[in-house]
């Protein structure tokens, strides 16, 4: 039942009943802001956190959305991303694998790809690229489920829906826990924040193109495809 309607903010309390053994039932709290615009859905576990047991098995309930975890237990619902976005995602992904291929000495993951950082926070960066002896060095069943790492080189490509502070504060949360790099794309502003340790963000303008540096020096992609 709902607690309070306000506006265009509604809050929601509810139970969680997986059917799983792995059951989470802890009381939370649902926040839709501005549901009509595809806004993430965020719930606050009363008993957090959560393990990676009930994590699953909460996603599961959720299983055509993408769910994140931030380092406080609030867990975010987002809806699935527009067409375009996806689109330009997959360009993303496919110039990194290219490179990475012949590179030799990482691997790429996309958006479905689930790492626990070491502030406990589960994020699922658009494109990320960790470096082999980093996931060889992991027990070989963690190797099987999430990674216990944050990628060295990490991409966020801004949807019409994500709000800007949100993504960056995620940005920031990565180069906090061990990212070498990061890139934040907004094709609306045709803008790229570049995220690097001990630095402020550097934004660059309408660029062509942006070349890596650190872990992904010599990898360059090509935006043409990602402004259109």
């Amino acid at each position: 039942m709902p607690v309070n309607t306000g506006g265009r903010r509604k809050h929601w309390l509810l139970s969680t009943k997986p059917t799983n053994i792995q059951q989470y039932t802890g009381r939370m709290q649902l926040v839709v802001e501005d549901f009509e615009s595809m806004a993430p859905v965020i719930l606050n576990p009363s008993r957090v956190p959560m393990t990676d047991e009930e994590f699953v098995t909460f996603c599961q309930q959720y299983e055509d959305c993408f769910v994140e975890c931030t380092a406080d237990g609030e867990i975010i619902i987002m809806p699935p991303n527009y067409s375009r976005t996806g689109k330009r995602n997959s360009k993303i992904i496919v110039q990194l694998g290219v490179w990475a291929e012949k590179d030799g000495q990482g691997e790429v993951y996309d958006s479905s790809a689930g790492f626990r950082l070491p502030n406990g926070a589960r994020r699922s960066p658009d494109a990320s690229w960790i470096r082999k002896d980093r996931v060889t060095a992991l027990p070989k069943k963690q190797q099987e489920r999430f990674y216990y790492l944050c990628p060295d080189f990490v991409v966020e490509l801004r949807s019409s829906t994500d709000r800007i502070r949100r993504l960056k504060a995620k940005m920031e949360e990565y180069i906090a826990n061990g990212a070498e790099l990061g890139w934040l794309i907004d094709p609306e502003e045709r803008t790229v924040w570049i995220y690097r340790p001990g630095r402020v963000a550097e934004c660059i303008v309408n660029p062509e193109r942006i070349p890596g540096e650190g872990p992904v020096a010599g990898f360059v992609l090509e935006l043409a495809d990602i402004w259109v």
